[in-house]
């Protein structure tokens, strides 16, 4: 295994790959709709992301752990000139959206179901506008914080692919983890917090449809972030 192999595995996105058993119709469109739009990193990366779509695109955004795929079909159905591409190694997860896109197709999404930080290293420098990441798994117990998807490679990893001006958003209901991606993005240094009054981080963004995610930890009383950070 090469030395840039065994650090990509140290830095993977950890997660659980399969939840409950999938079911029949859940099985074909992993075989049969996610080939046609998962990103092959085995080809050369573009030059333009752009040309991954096969619709006209302006903008490119990228979302990290997808979840269900709620906000990912809702944000590609109302910004159909933006370009998606949406990562979650869950198959369960994977299987959600790829359900949802064969009742409504989305010409402007395209998928990855394994590790994000290979996907980062294979984009274009300053080929995104944006980077998405909504509750990711918080790893609450303190020897497992390591493995948290918010740390200095992968904000380094950000920084590279987003293109000055570039947004990267990030919530979570976990008070814990959202004070750890504060301290974090402030000590990688590339980005700044856009924040002025606690309605900057307490409301949620304009258009947001909620997770089912979110929904849970309102339920439970827990309080969602929504931070916004600007690429300098």
């Amino acid at each position: 295994m090469s030395e840039e192999r065994r650090t990509r595995t140290a830095e993977a996105f950890f997660g659980r790959r399969h939840g409950k058993t999938i079911r029949p119709m859940q099985a074909v469109v992993l075989a049969d709709v996610l080939p046609r739009l998962k990103v092959d990193l085995s080809a050369a990366s573009p030059g333009d992301l752009r040309a991954l779509f096969p619709v006209p695109v302006d903008r490119i955004v990228l979302e990290i752990g997808f979840g269900g795929g709620e906000h990912l079909h809702h944000a590609a159905g109302a910004a159909p000139a933006t370009g998606f591409i949406g990562v979650e190694p869950f198959v369960n997860g994977m299987a959600s959206l790829l359900r949802m896109l064969e009742r409504e197709a989305r010409p402007n999404i395209r998928l990855y179901d394994d590790d994000a930080a290979a996907l980062l290293d294979w984009l274009p420098d300053g080929s995104l506008d944006r980077i998405d990441l909504f509750y990711p798994d918080p790893w609450p117990k303190k020897k497992h914080w390591k493995r948290r998807f918010v740390n200095r490679a992968n904000l380094d990893r950000f920084a590279r692919v987003l293109k000055p001006g570039g947004l990267f958003r990030f919530a979570s209901d976990i008070d814990h983890y959202v004070n750890w991606t504060l301290l974090e993005v402030a000590r990688q240094g590339g980005f700044s917090w856009r924040a002025e009054m606690p309605d900057d981080w307490r409301a949620p963004y304009e258009g947001w449809p909620g997770t089912r995610y979110e929904a849970k930890a309102l339920r439970e009383g827990r309080r969602p972030a929504y931070l916004t950070f600007v690429r300098t």
